[in-house]
């Protein structure tokens, strides 16, 4: 729903989390407008890390990259999901892929900077919550040493190659910051760029609200998650779009195409969250089937809160 659009691991060290300067602000009203109104993202981006863990001495993004060596014959005992079965129907002999372990991880962060992610247009939105989110990841990322780049499309296009090091960092932090959402956004195109981009296996981060292109969108994760990509899918949603707390006769513009609805919204309401409820149940169910790892983040939970359960999860 736009105002209103209608749609409804490997070897880690454990995280101590730790109290968020955000999480004391008390009130969620407080946090809200708190990140809604400082401009130095940098600055909201580590509030939001120091919030997330503390003393983590190795990434919980660690462990999925590891690049194609050679091929070698198969032996008894061998892992059979390591056996190349086009290999051995080309030519009748039983190879297995030999791997050699990587330490480093390349993370590209899928923005979505579409129209629809500007509400609600009052207060915290669903792409500002996206934006300091991808620069909490990106924080995080960097900081062990690991490569992160940044995709996003919407009325803008930006692309930053993924790598290491603080300048680099910086560099991504500022596209984040003059990211300014509109228009519509191609999930399928853009996901697929983004899993061609990384030159080995990598971590590709998915932060929207799902209402574009559906069905494609989830095709291309499974394509990148296929092809050996770590795929995360943190799909965005602010409380109004799941409650719909509007009781009056009002009218409801779809912020990328201008069209617009007249309803009674007491009316429509049950139609209404039951057909929210489906939509993310299905995107859930979606993402699970295709091996993603997905989260549903309500912008009514502090960024450091739903991060933290992000990262506790990939234990």
């Amino acid at each position: 729903m736009s105002e209103g659009k209608q749609s409804a691991r490997d070897e880690r060290v454990e995280p101590r989390a730790v109290a968020s300067p955000l999480d004391r602000l008390g009130t969620r009203g407080e946090w809200s407008r708190t990140l809604a109104e400082i401009a130095d993202l940098e600055l909201v981006a580590r509030i939001v890390v120091d919030g997330m863990v503390s003393g983590l001495h190795r990434s919980p993004f660690h462990g999925y990259s590891a690049e194609f060596s050679q091929y070698r014959h198969y032996r008894p005992g061998d892992d059979l999901k390591y056996v190349d079965w086009k290999v051995a129907a080309r030519t009748d002999r039983v190879y297995t892929k030999q791997f050699r372990e990587t330490t480093d991880t390349a993370a590209m962060l899928v923005v979505d900077a579409s129209a629809s992610m500007d509400f609600p247009q009052r207060g915290l939105s669903k792409f500002r919550y996206a934006v300091v989110a991808a620069a909490a990841l990106a924080h995080v990322v960097s900081r062990q040493g690991d490569a992160v780049g940044l995709l996003a499309s919407g009325t803008q296009d930006v692309f930053v190659g993924a790598r290491s090091g603080r300048p680099h960092l910086r560099r991504v932090l500022a596209e984040l910051t003059s990211l300014q959402a509109g228009g519509a956004w191609t999930p399928a195109s853009t996901i697929r760029r983004a899993a061609d981009r990384l030159n080995r296996r990598g971590l590709i981060v998915v932060l929207s609200d799902c209402y574009d292109d559906e069905a494609q969108a989830f095709a291309e994760m499974r394509r990148a998650a296929r092809v050996g990509h770590d795929v995360v899918l943190l799909q965005i949603v602010s409380p109004a779009e799941i409650t719909f707390p509007y009781r009056r006769d009002l009218e409801f513009a779809d912020l990328e195409t201008g069209r617009t609805l007249a309803i009674n919204a007491a009316a429509a309401r049950r139609e209404y969250t039951d057909a929210v409820a489906a939509f993310l149940e299905r995107c859930r169910q979606s993402a699970t089937e295709a091996g993603i790892q997905y989260a549903l983040i309500v912008t009514d939970t502090p960024p450091a809160r739903a991060l933290r359960t992000l990262l506790l999860s990939r234990r």
